[in-house]
């Protein structure tokens, strides 16, 4: 199990290069660090969050490369004041590039108001164990629905 201030993994922690690189990105997320998170994707990466037509992608196409991942971080990452990552269980294969993650995501805002979020996120990595996709698989409704006031 690895536990830091903000990200708790109670899930399988063998090395791989998709699950490695996904625990890069909940550190660089947790520590308000876009930098960081940036060197986790490639250039030509693909983020979805969620998955589908949302508050953050009305269109549900995706933020592409370094310019979208980086707008998805100013609208979803930075109001954020802090990020609570429980991860319960991790999927990955030997030999594939690829883990899928369920977890749960506690965001708590400036106020002190926050919600929960409840997910799956799947990772695929390039040979250099770069992100070139993520997708993350909640419901918004259900986010907001958990939302409690400071």
């Amino acid at each position: 199990m690895i536990t830091s201030d903000a990200i708790v993994w109670n899930a399988p922690n063998d090395p791989h290069p998709a699950r490695a690189a996904s625990q890069r990105s909940y550190s660089a997320v947790a520590k308000g660090d876009l930098a960081e998170w940036l060197t986790v994707y490639a250039e030509d990466a693909v983020l979805e969050d969620p998955v589908g037509p949302s508050m953050f992608d009305p269109e549900g196409a995706g933020h592409h490369g370094h310019a979208g991942i980086s707008a998805f971080w100013e609208k979803a990452i930075a109001p954020i004041g802090t990020f609570e990552f429980t991860i319960t269980d991790s999927f990955a294969n030997p030999g594939s590039n690829t883990c899928a993650n369920i977890g749960r995501i506690k965001t708590s805002f400036p106020d002190g108001s926050h919600t929960t979020t409840d997910l799956i996120m799947v990772y695929v990595v390039d040979d250099d164990g770069r992100v070139k996709s993520m997708k993350a698989f909640w419901e918004p409704e259900r986010t907001m629905a958990s939302f409690t006031s400071a």
